[in-house]
């Protein structure tokens, strides 16, 4: 029997990044999820035999972890990928650069006491193979982090915010915060199929708001690393194509 085509699903916040993810593929179908009515397009990304199962999700962890989830057990993907953009935490972080999440904060869990707030943060570490395969493949393209980011249901528009000072304390090292990753990096790890890496566009500088220009670029520039970063991976002891992420190609 012929082989299955490996799937890789794209998941995304906003329109913008849908569309700009969309327009580089190809014999693209519409799907529907019953019974939940969950509505996603597949299509093939040329020059590969990779197909995209491609979601709009919305904002906010909690839809984004059930959807995660959602995806995961229809499509069956090899990986996932949240694509989208982020509000930059730091000065040498700027406007347009592309975060690849080598570790994703949640920052909101904690505990309230007379001495003040504990944190009590979960963390999530990218996947070993698909970090491998980004670094590998955005070797010589300029611009671009490994780098933690932080995750919460608070949309940071004030760099002086005290939100963003304790992260600041006790995240130190991560560079920017959205509102979905730790939801889908979470279900991701829930499923154990699959592995989810985070990738996010800096389109909010710490320190400025920039033109809505600014997003489309950086969400393009996000497609485009994100089609070189994932390929199939050749079993190492028969040059087959691994689907699994194991290297389990013989047999």
């Amino acid at each position: 029997m012929p082989d299955t085509p490996p799937t890789v699903a794209v998941l995304t916040a906003q329109p913008l990044e849908y569309t700009a993810v969309r327009a580089r593929l190809t014999d693209i179908e519409k799907r529907v999820h019953n019974p939940t009515g969950t509505r996603a397009e597949i299509g093939q990304l040329p020059g590969t035999s990779w197909r995209v199962a491609l979601l709009e999700m919305g904002e906010g962890t909690r839809g984004a972890a059930a959807l995660t989830e959602r995806v995961m057990s229809w499509f069956k993907p090899d990986a996932v990928l949240f694509v989208g953009t982020a509000v930059g935490l730091r000065e040498d972080i700027c406007v347009g650069d592309v975060v690849i999440a080598t570790k994703v904060y949640a920052v909101h869990g904690g505990k309230e006491t007379p001495d003040g707030f504990l944190d009590r943060p979960e963390t999530w570490h990218a996947p070993h193979h698909l970090e491998q395969a980004a670094r590998f493949a955005l070797r010589s393209h300029e611009h671009t982090h490994f780098k933690p980011i932080a995750a919460g249901d608070v949309t940071v528009a004030d760099p002086a915010s005290p939100l963003t000072q304790r992260i600041h304390r006790r995240f130190n090292d991560a560079v920017a915060i959205e509102t979905e990753g730790s939801g889908v990096a979470h279900a991701a790890h829930l499923a154990g199929t699959a592995g989810a890496l985070i990738i996010r566009g800096i389109s909010l500088g710490s320190r400025v708001r920039v033109p809505a220009r600014w997003s489309r670029v950086t969400v393009m520039n996000i497609s485009f690393l994100r089609e070189r970063a994932i390929r199939p991976r050749a079993c190492g002891s028969c040059g087959r194509s691994s689907r699994s992420g194991t290297g389990a190609g013989c047999g």
